[in-house]
């Protein structure tokens, strides 16, 4: 583990002179901007600034190590290597500060994400993916620390899979033959998170190209390295991951942040060896500085003594790589004054040029507005003149104003008022464009747009539930090329309910392959690979460790093409099992906790094998991200084998009604579909004839208004599932009653049925007493329909 050292008599790998000066300006121009941009916050032109300072010379020699084809999984701290690989100029830098919404001036975000939060668009305008082996490429950025960790291993393992499986080695704009390297950066304390040792540990074990660097400034916001990391030192830590040709592992690589040539040597060995070998390296970058501290929120003066204070002056990468130019004869101090000067001035201009850029269409917004308000006179004088006069504009101001005008002009003058209400209507679709948009893909390529294929039957043939889902994979597998499948004890024994039995050893290793006990990473690899264009699918082994990878599901996957405004897509299946299982563990249904966060993924909840193989094969019509939970309990249940499997799809957001009946409709999904037809059984008996509805998936939830069409009929309602209290059944309540307007079509007040507020009691009686059970379902559909005809219900107690 030798620190690399500089030679003092050649320019580093070869560079010359001239190379060197124009990463020095790119350097120095990225500084000036984290300089002029802590002033626009203070200023308050933005809202927050969070800069990459202390960290440019480093981000230079990355970036002469960073190929097309290559990809970066980075945090907020990275702005001079975008700059420095054509990714990000200026300009932009400063239109993201700004939030400005035009994605021509922000393509990383359109303004949706705080400024360094930096993206490539590798899905056009139309949803079509982009030749990736032609751009430098740059996964999403996301600030919770070591976020970026997981999809790292994701984007390298993508490499693994193109280089060894060769049915998809014609794939040409996405791989050349996995020769592609991950870059991820993480700051020193984000280190000590999780997830990073997941990943690191992941990485030595798949052999993937991933190099990490670890940016090493001595602190964690204002927490030292002492409270951060054991010895100090990451690198010192990991000594036992150290690679060698006897006991593959990862490389671990120190160098200064501040020494221009070990850096370009280091990184450039790095990335060498994992582009042809594969092998994962760490390189720790230390003793760098924060000139400005961590962000604009405060000042690092209040936890650095001066003794720290004088160092990061002393240490600071551009001061010691100027020293090293002029040293070396590079050039003489009079040119670099020349590059300096001409630098200052151009950001000076970019950055003035961005903010003209960002204002003026809100500036013509605000006078358009201002405009229709001045013809109501002294009604809206108030409101005008808040509007023309306000000190910082923007269009919450604009919007708000017309807001209060229309309210202030309730009655007068109607020709004047239809304007502003149209100028108003046209203004809030316009916004709702900017700042709402593409949670989903708006693309011909949705997975809402895929139709429904019914599946066909010849005979009565019955098969266990899992013999579907084993079916299904196998024809996918052979059919498809991109699918692989990852996960916990898929591999060698097919599963832990057998639903993979023997496609590994049919399709190979690479195809369906075991991992390490590591859901965060293996949720990543998923992401990562759908980046790079494959169809992963990945197994949560159950429904409760979904919560060992929820801040990845939740924080990157599901924001992923909102956060870059249609930029990016990760077409990821998360597959797991849940619901009906007895005992505290496995069997939890915490689908309220789920829908509530992973907006952005599908949500599908199948009640049987069948369905669930529809469901896949619609998922993977589209470019949207999916989860699908399947009924734990339901893997030895016997259904019809159907003759066109893999070939029938389940549409999203397409409720089916299972039973029809008059009295009552039942609401429900998954394991708790068996429960609703015992239940009616027992209805029936007593002379309630109850509807039964399966929603089928949650997000998106019954788009065509089936479950309305039934109220409309039934009058009344309850809403069933074995989530907690106020779960789901309050979700799907709140869709029936308020978005479908149900609460018109009551004549009885809507119910809902759910589990215990507790986790389920091991045993049958656990079972029995902690979820919804027939008899649950009984009373409380019998005490709702003879709430409303008593005379017809009589009283189950007299």
């Amino acid at each position: 583990m030798a620190e690399t050292q500089s030679s003092h008599h050649n320019h580093p790998l070869g560079l010359s002179s001239k190379e060197i000066l124009a990463d020095y300006r790119i350097g120095f121009m990225s500084r000036q901007a984290s300089l002029i941009g802590r002033k626009e916050v203070l200023s308050g032109k933005a809202k927050f600034g969070i800069f990459g300072d202390g960290k440019e010379v480093a981000q230079l020699a990355m970036a002469r190590a960073f190929k097309k084809g290559d990809w970066r999984s980075g945090y907020y701290r990275d702005q001079t290597f975008m700059l420095a690989i054509g990714a990000l100029d200026i300009k932009k830098f400063f239109a993201q500060l700004y939030a400005d919404a035009d994605v021509s001036h922000d393509p990383s975000s359109a303004g949706r994400q705080m400024n360094s939060h930096f993206a490539t668009r590798y899905i056009d305008e139309n949803g079509q993916w982009r030749n990736q082996c032609m751009m430098k490429n740059s996964s999403a950025d996301i600030s919770p620390t070591a976020g970026q960790m997981s999809r790292s291993v994701g984007l390298a393992y993508a490499s693994k899979i193109y280089r060894e499986n060769k049915a998809i080695e014609d794939h040409l704009q996405f791989s050349n033959k996995g020769q592609e390297v991950s870059f991820v950066t993480i700051g020193n304390a984000s280190t000590s998170e999780g997830v990073f040792w997941e990943s690191l540990n992941a990485a030595g074990v798949l052999r993937v190209p991933l190099v990490i660097i670890v940016w090493d400034d001595g602190y964690g916001i204002s927490v030292p390295n002492r409270y951060q990391t054991t010895k100090e030192s990451i690198s010192k830590i990991l000594a036992g991951f150290q690679h060698s040709k006897d006991e593959p592992g990862v490389d671990i690589k120190t160098v200064k942040g501040w020494d221009y040539g070990a850096l370009c040597a280091t990184f450039a060995d790095a990335a060498e060896a994992a582009r042809k070998d594969h092998t994962p390296a760490l390189i720790h970058v230390q003793d760098m500085t924060q000139p400005q501290g961590h962000s604009t929120s405060g000042s690092h003066e209040r936890y650095k003594d001066g003794t720290r204070l004088q160092y990061e002056t002393d240490a600071d990468c551009l001061k010691k790589m100027r020293e090293w130019m002029l040293a070396e004869g590079v050039c003489d101090a009079a040119k670099l004054a020349e590059i300096e000067n001409s630098a200052i001035e151009e950001v000076k201009d970019l950055k003035a040029q961005a903010w003209q850029e960002f204002l003026a269409p809100i500036k013509n917004e605000q006078q358009e507005a201002a405009n229709l308000i001045a013809k109501f006179g002294e009604v809206t004088t108030a409101t005008y003149d808040h509007l023309t006069k306000a000190p910082t504009i923007n269009r919450k101001v604009v919007q708000s104003a017309l807001q209060k005008a229309v309210i202030e002009t309730i009655g007068i003058q109607p020709a004047e008022r239809q304007n502003l209400l149209t100028f108003l209507d046209e203004y809030i679709q316009k916004n709702a464009r900017r700042y709402n948009t593409f949670l989903l893909s708006e693309s011909s390529r949705s997975s809402i747009g895929v139709s429904q294929v019914h599946p066909t039957y010849d005979g009565d043939e019955t098969v266990d539930g899992r013999q579907i889902i084993q079916k299904f994979f196998d024809k996918l597998l052979a059919d498809d090329p991109r699918v692989f499948i990852i996960g916990e004890d898929v591999g060698k024994i097919g599963g832990v309910n057998s639903e993979f039995e023997g496609l590994n050893e049919k399709h190979g290793e690479i195809r369906v392959t075991d991992t390490g006990i590591r859901e965060a990473t293996i949720l990543g690899q998923g992401i990562g690979a759908a980046i790079r264009g494959l169809r992963p699918i990945v197994d949560i082994q159950y429904l409760d460790y979904l919560l060992y990878c929820f801040q990845t599901l939740s924080d990157d996957l599901a924001s992923l093409h909102y956060r870059t405004a249609g930029g990016q897509i990760a077409p990821v299946i998360i597959r797991t099992k849940g619901h009906r299982l007895e005992g505290i563990w496995h069997s939890g249904s915490p689908i309220g906790m789920i829908l509530s966060g992973v907006r952005g993924v599908h949500v599908c909840v199948p009640r049987d094998m069948t369905q669930a193989a529809g469901m896949y094969r619609t998922l993977l019509q589209g470019d949207d991200p999916g989860l699908v939970i399947e009924v734990l309990n339901g893997y030895r249940r016997k259904e019809k084998l159907p003759t066109n499997l893999g070939e029938y799809n389940v549409p999203l957001g397409l409720p089916e009604v299972l039973r029809l009946g008059k009295d009552v409709t039942i609401v429900t999904y998954g394991a708790c579909v068996q429960i609703a037809f015992e239940g009616a059984k027992i209805l029936e008996a007593c002379g309630v004839d109850a509807e039964i509805i399966d929603v089928q998936t949650l997000l998106p939830f019954d788009k065509h208004g089936v479950i309305s069409t039934s109220l409309e009929k039934t009058g009344a309602i309850l809403f069933l599932d074995e989530d907690v209290p106020g779960g789901a059944t309050a979700f799907m309540m709140q869709n029936v009653l308020e978005h479908q307007r149900g609460y018109e079509l009551l004549d009885a007040p809507p119910k809902t049925l759910s589990a215990q507020p507790h986790r389920p009691s091991y045993g049958t009686d656990g079972d029995y007493f902690s979820k919804p059970n027939a008899e649950d379902v009984f009373h409380a559909v019998y005490d709702l329909v003879r709430e409303r005809e008593p005379h017809r219900f009589p009283a189950l107690r007299s």
